[in-house]
């Protein structure tokens, strides 16, 4: 065995361009598809990193208007929701959601503390909103069932409010703010992903419309839902067009005029990024396979022109003695040198530079709520089992030429 690492070494060192270049396209395709399960992993961990604090089975229902004509009626018409819409579709849909609330955005206005000020907008919420936004807390709380039932004037503010309105360092929760006439007490600090004047003043929905009653027909409420029992695509789009049959019937609008209601279902967008991502995993191993196969095909040609530059020197080892299975296994066993050399060279070099990578996003992601890709690392298991794969290729490979080589008759090689 020693004397056949030895010679298939020398062989290697005699024909190093040959060498060199076969164990190029070994790495290369293994260091592709490396880099493309990272790229793939980056996308599928952005994405989670984004929406860690966000619950996928949330539904929003929105009043527009209409766009078509219905029973007599124009189009055009303003659609507005009202606290009743959500008594009727709690009571109508028990199997499919799981809990309900209404939302409401009011006009902007000025939120001060003594002598400091920012501008903000009032957003009646019920405790749904933490899941339906992300909201992220810093401290203190979110708003509870308590605070909407018994109407209380509690707020939640972001925390670029809190470096305008408490500059000192104060704690601002037990706090009270006022915002049009009306004092607020604070009880949590969710963290700022916008200008402190695009960021809403989180209140407790039917606080607010106690306070501005005729706010809902103005604006209309928007319901807000979690969703149980929907585990498909169709089965979501069945539960959206009985809603938007039902809320048509009562409203008097066409259940196809999407205008008239808007519907987000997160549920749907998060079954339709799974499908997406398990496209793209299919595609980037698709592209990675056929990437290594054409590593593993340069060693089968690498291999044929071997055995044709050694015809004579197989036919004069045949001539002293030696068996078909030494020279089978001499060819197979350069076959698998070069593959599992070059393979772990394109592993290593992949691995590095997906951790580079990582390292790099880790740090510019930094503080950041929302990313598009992060941690494209791959790991160690995916990246052997590959590799694996590459050297037992690389090993049939050169099984035909090998088989091809104890095909020499001593007397032909010799005669050539």
């Amino acid at each position: 065995m020693f004397d056949t690492v030895l010679e298939i070494i020398g062989t290697l060192r005699r024909n190093k361009m040959r060498t060199a270049l076969t164990g190029f396209a070994v790495s290369w395709g293994i260091f592709i598809l490396i880099v493309l399960l990272g790229a793939g992993n980056g996308l599928m961990n952005g994405f989670k990193k984004s929406s860690e604090n966000t619950s996928f089975n949330m539904v929003r229902v929105q009043p527009g208007w209409t766009s078509i004509e219905y029973e007599g009626l124009k189009e055009g018409r303003a659609i507005r929701f009202y606290e009743r819409d959500l008594a009727f579709l709690k009571d109508h849909y028990p199997d499919n959601i799981e809990e309900i609330g209404g939302e409401i955005y009011g006009g902007r206005g000025i939120i001060s503390r003594g002598q400091y000020y920012t501008n903000t907008y009032l957003q009646g919420v019920s405790p749904l909103a933490m899941r339906m936004h992300g909201v992220r807390l810093q401290e203190g709380r979110f708003l509870n069932v308590t605070d909407v039932n018994d109407r209380r004037k509690v707020a939640i503010i972001s925390s670029a409010m809190v470096e305008v309105l408490y500059p000192n360092g104060e704690n601002p929760i037990g706090t009270f703010l006022q915002f049009d006439k009306v004092m607020w007490q604070v009880v949590g600090v969710y963290k700022s992903e916008r200008s402190t004047g695009n960021e809403p003043l989180y209140v407790p929905f039917d606080t607010y419309l106690s306070i501005y009653p005729r706010i809902l027909e103005d604006r209309g409420l928007q319901m807000v839902m979690s969703i149980k029992n929907l585990e498909t695509e169709e089965d979501n789009n069945i539960f959206e067009a009985n809603i938007r049959r039902d809320l048509g019937k009562i409203h008097r609008f066409d259940k196809d005029d999407y205008d008239a209601m808007w519907i987000r279902n997160r549920m749907k967008q998060y079954l339709q990024m799974s499908q997406g991502s398990d496209i793209l995993n299919n595609a980037i191993w698709v592209i990675g396979i056929l990437t290594l196969l054409g590593g593993v095909v340069g060693v089968s040609n690498i291999m044929l022109i071997t055995v044709k530059e050694r015809t004579k020197e197989f036919g004069i080892r045949k001539a002293l003695g030696a068996k078909p299975r030494q020279i089978l296994s001499l060819i197979i066993f350069e076959s698998i040198t070069i593959t599992t050399l070059f393979g772990y060279i394109g592993m290593f070099c992949g691995i590095a530079l997906t951790e580079v990578a990582s390292a790099v996003l880790e740090k510019q992601n930094e503080g950041m709520d929302h990313v598009a890709f992060a941690d494209p690392t791959v790991e160690i298991a995916t990246a052997l089992a590959a590799t694996v794969t590459l050297i037992v290729a690389g090993t049939l490979a050169g099984f035909i030429p090998a088989q091809k080589a104890t095909k020499v008759k001593p007397v032909e090689a010799m005669r050539g």
